[in-house]
């Protein structure tokens, strides 16, 4: 039997991404004096944004 969808066809069904995935990292001071890091990962519209995160 013959393969009904090809490559191609799978590729032009996915559709694009109208947004960017950005991993932030946020540098906390403990009671101790030490530094701990949150990491998490942030979905941005416009890559400009970044600058805006808290």
């Amino acid at each position: 039997m013959a393969k009904t969808q090809s490559f191609a066809d799978k590729a032009r069904g996915k559709a694009k991404v109208s947004h960017i995935t950005v991993k932030f990292v946020k540098t906390v001071k403990s009671e101790k004096g030490s530094y701990k890091f949150q990491e998490k990962f942030v979905k941005l519209d416009d890559i400009s944004k970044v600058t805006t995160l808290q």
